[in-house]
């Protein structure tokens, strides 16, 4: 039997209350049905930031401290991740959205043991951080091309330590 992540589970449950709760409103006051959309029709998951990217959602499925967010952090010139964040193995946040040219500066916490972050196949552009362990060591990376960036931390990817990056 596979087993369902916890961000999973919630979004199914989720969308079965929300069919349940719609279930005989669908009219548009005039008699007529409604639409049948019940989301943004591109496969991306809603959130305050905007929408996820199915492909970060997809490498973020089982990542910490995700809850099928990003944060919006375009217009900033710099944007700060904690290297080691939540229990020691988490990029915080994990998921964020800048502007191109944007610099991103992963400082590490000290929490978690030693942690790098390296770029996956398939991300727009091809970074890798050395190995660090001390609480304040940074590495920073400008992205000037937009596009899907995705990271993991090499020694603690099976353990949900992804991250990712929208450049817009």
């Amino acid at each position: 039997m596979q087993e369902l992540s916890r961000r999973r589970f919630v979004q199914a449950t989720g969308a079965t209350v929300a069919v349940g709760a719609i279930a005989g409103c669908t009219g548009d006051g005039n008699g007529n049905g409604g639409n049948g959309n019940g989301g943004n029709g591109n496969g991306d998951t809603e959130t305050e930031g905007g929408d996820v990217p199915q492909e970060i959602d997809d490498h973020l499925s089982d990542a910490n401290l995700y809850e099928g967010s990003i944060e919006d952090h375009t217009g900033e010139d710099q944007v700060t991740v904690a290297v080691g964040g939540g229990d020691g193995l988490a990029f915080d946040p994990p998921a964020i959205r800048i502007d191109s040219s944007t610099t991103v500066v992963w400082e590490w916490t000290g929490e978690g043991g030693s942690h790098n972050v390296a770029s996956v196949e398939g991300s727009e552009s091809d970074f890798t951080s050395d190995y660090y362990d001390s609480e304040g060591e940074t590495f920073e990376q400008s992205f000037d091309n937009t596009g899907i960036q995705l990271y993991v931390c090499e020694p603690h990817r099976t353990q949900g330590m992804k991250g990712a990056i929208e450049v817009v």
